[in-house]
């Protein structure tokens, strides 16, 4: 009789978790914390800044990946991670007293960052020494079409993806090597498949840039005259840049594939440059990143036709 009352225990807990986990709806954003800022000065802020919705499902899940790097810093002590939404916060003053702000949404010509006043605004964050990390497509900017852009990104980035020079494929890239720095901290060589941008505008001699992840592309993915000139070259998807004001900069190319985020080498490297960045020591082993595996699957932007989904649950068994 024990035995039975047992094994209906525990099925009862096993039906209970699936129905939890049916009733989970992945395009509820709501219990993400927005522009909520610290009063304790002795934690350092970082500021995240989630793009507008973007790609098909499973790509460009800018809220999603920023909520998921957010989790990730507060596993840091002493770290204190801020987000906002749709490329640029309600609320700027979100920026004051942060030690690196990042950047993960579309960029180009659209760029939420170059629109009017905002470099500007930026600019006395940077000279107060906050880092500057940009995440995929924010490492675009029109450079080719506005000399101040180009000349303010390469001060602040260090280089830039450019249209007409620069290249985007999908490819599967296998970082064989990793060079020692803190950035490198804990990560192990792998290989992923992304949308891996690479032959990036730099600044001359690309001055204090370190490369931190290259790889060979295949020669057909060149898809640019000046892509096309260095078959069989090892490209940068990475980069560290120590800016001539004291700052940290960091570029990052990968992020349009948001599964990648599961994949625990690739998402320390960029939790340890975001705290590099912000000249918070990287703990030799690298930075704590536990994740569970289902928060892959939370705080999605819907993207389908029509009104957004009501959460599955699951029918009770008569």
């Amino acid at each position: 009789m024990r035995l039975f009352f047992t094994l209906c225990l525990f099925g009862f807990i096993a039906t209970a978790a699936v129905r939890a986990a049916d009733e989970i709806d992945p395009y509820d954003q709501s219990k993400v914390p927005l522009e909520v800022d610290t009063t304790d000065p002795s934690l350092k802020k970082i500021v995240l800044v989630a793009g507008s919705r973007s790609h098909g499902p499973g790509e460009h899940e800018f809220f999603a990946g920023s909520a998921i790097l957010f989790n990730l810093l507060k596993q840091t002590p002493g770290v204190f991670p801020v987000m906002a939404r749709d490329g640029w916060p309600k609320d700027p003053k979100i920026f004051e007293n942060a030690k690196a702000i990042v950047f993960y949404m579309d960029g180009g010509g659209g760029h939420p960052v170059i629109q009017k006043g905002r470099m500007d605004l930026l600019q006395q964050y940077i000279d107060k020494g906050a880092g500057f990390v940009n995440a995929h497509y924010a490492v675009e900017y029109p450079g080719e079409k506005n000399a101040a852009v180009k000349e303010k990104i390469l001060g602040w980035l260090g280089g830039y993806y450019e249209t007409g020079w620069s290249i985007n494929p999908h490819w599967e890239a296998d970082y064989k090597e990793l060079p020692k720095h803190p950035i490198t901290s804990g990560v192990k060589p792998f290989k992923i498949g992304d949308e891996w941008y690479y032959n990036m505008r730099w600044n001359e001699g690309m001055k204090n840039v370190t490369p931190i992840l290259k790889a060979t592309p295949p020669d057909g993915t060149r898809g640019t005259l000046e892509a096309k000139a260095h078959p069989g070259r090892e490209e940068i998807m990475a980069w560290a840049f120590e800016r001539a004001d004291g700052g940290r900069s960091f570029g990052f190319t990968g992020g349009h594939n948001h599964k990648n985020w599961a994949d625990e080498n690739f998402r320390r490297l960029v939790v340890n440059a975001i705290l590099w960045s912000a000249k918070i020591d990287v703990p030799a082993e690298g930075a704590k990143v536990e994740m569970n595996p289902d928060d892959i699957k939370l705080n999605l932007d819907w993207k389908g036709k029509g009104a957004k989904p009501e959460p599955k649950k699951a029918e009770e068994k008569k």
